[in-house]
């Protein structure tokens, strides 16, 4: 059976933050909570997916800091939510693919991902990397992390693609 659903990725706005929300929430497990300010602040920043005019996805990407001027920009890809029911459409694919698209327009040194799913993402053309060569994620992200111990001991496999 063929899915004829039409699923449209477009840009997140304010009347979205609470549906992003509940989206991240429904995937404790995968993802940090993001409180709904963070979300507010950082809407330009979301993407989110539609079918039949109901959000079934979402994606986020953040620049990492650098102190001065930018010598190697880095941009991660996170929050990525796809709805219960609407998993293996492509839609976690069309969502890193057009976050991609977006933060390539900044030109990155690299692209980032901590995640539960590397071989989601080793399909997408990202590869593993040493978290100890993602310090500043680390500093900035991970060493607030609530769930693990450490960022060495926490699960996740960081990922980057070259661009």
């Amino acid at each position: 059976m063929n899915d004829t659903r039409i699923f449209t990725v477009r840009p997140a706005g304010f009347a979205d933050v609470e549906t992003i929300f509940g989206l991240i929430k429904e995937h404790p497990q995968e993802l940090l909570a993001r409180p709904v300010y963070d979300i507010v602040q950082n809407v330009d920043r979301f993407l989110v997916c539609e079918c039949e005019g109901q959000i079934v996805g979402t994606v986020s990407w953040g620049i990492l800091p650098e102190i001065g001027v930018a010598m190697q920009p880095t941009v991660e890809i996170k929050s990525l939510a796809v709805r219960p029911g609407y998993m293996r459409c492509g839609i976690g694919r069309r969502l890193v693919g057009a976050a991609i698209e977006h933060v390539q327009l900044l030109a990155p040194t690299q692209i980032i991902v901590l995640t539960f799913t590397p071989e989601f993402f080793r399909k997408l053309g990202f590869r593993e990397v040493a978290k100890a060569s993602l310090m500043h994620k680390l500093y900035m992200g991970c060493i607030n992390c609530a769930k693990y111990d450490s960022p060495f001991t926490c699960p996740e496999v960081a990922m980057a693609l070259a661009t």
